[in-house]
């Protein structure tokens, strides 16, 4: 079915244009919501009429603009953006930040509406955008994203290859004070954590400073009596003590 667009449709073309499209999308959508008209002998040549109108009104509007074409015709836009380790954005470059950027280099407004880009750029790299000014004015830039690395991703990724080893692990700083105070295992008296018990195999440490022996008896610090017989008790750190004899019935 022939239309006459009453207003601009994305990706269909501008008001005042004939178009063909679907019987259905014609009847369903575009006539109902008042954006186009059925394409009658009538409506041909008021819409013939229109653009030969607006032809003229492009020329000139072309020729005012050209200067502007110029300067924006091979500008090269460089932005910077955080970026993951594949290239991937963050966040991403709209037709907003184009135009911006723009109209601060060239010195002229530029409307976001006139750059042409579909979807907004998430990649690192050089991408084309092109600038609809009026008519056939479509000058084309350069945009560049230089990727930002992530500090925090960086991080993470140097503390993984740094951790990486012969068996794919590193000793934390932990284990390496534990291996230099005590480099043979079980050398403190104590099974090595993780290991299996060995009841066949008693290892000890002496504790504290050495004691002198008093009559055979490890540490005794005073004097030793015995009366009688052989049972006899030890008294440390004290005046001598009496050891009463188990034959001994007065006692």
């Amino acid at each position: 079915m022939k239309i006459v667009l009453r207003q601009d449709v994305l990706k269909l073309g501008e008001a005042g244009t004939v178009q063909e499209v679907a019987n259905g999308y014609a009847r369903n959508f575009l006539i109902p919501q008042g954006m186009a008209v059925v394409a009658t002998s009538g409506e041909l040549k008021t819409a013939a009429h229109n653009q030969a109108v607006k032809d003229r009104k492009i020329v000139k509007q072309e020729q005012a603009m050209q200067t502007v074409a110029d300067k924006i015709d091979g500008q090269r836009l460089e932005f910077t953006a955080r970026a993951g380790s594949g290239g991937r954005l963050y966040g991403s470059v709209t037709a907003g930040d184009v135009a911006e950027r723009l109209t601060a280099v060239i010195g002229e407004e530029v409307d976001r509406r006139r750059v042409i880009l579909e979807d907004p750029i998430r990649t690192m790299g050089e991408h084309r955008v092109t600038v609809h000014l009026v008519g056939r004015l479509r000058p084309q830039v350069t945009v560049i994203v230089l990727g930002e690395q992530d500090e925090t991703e960086g991080a993470l990724a140097t503390e993984e290859i740094d951790a990486a080893g012969d068996s794919g692990t590193a000793p934390d700083a932990t284990t390496n004070e534990r291996a230099e105070q005590h480099p043979t295992p079980g050398a403190s008296g104590h099974p090595e954590p993780g290991s299996g018990h060995d009841d066949s195999k008693t290892e000890t440490v002496d504790q504290g400073p050495p004691r002198p022996e008093v009559d055979g008896v490890p540490g005794a610090s005073g004097d030793i009596e015995r009366r009688g017989g052989a049972v006899a008790e030890v008294a440390e750190d004290g005046p001598a003590v009496e050891v009463e004899d188990e034959m001994d019935g007065d006692r």
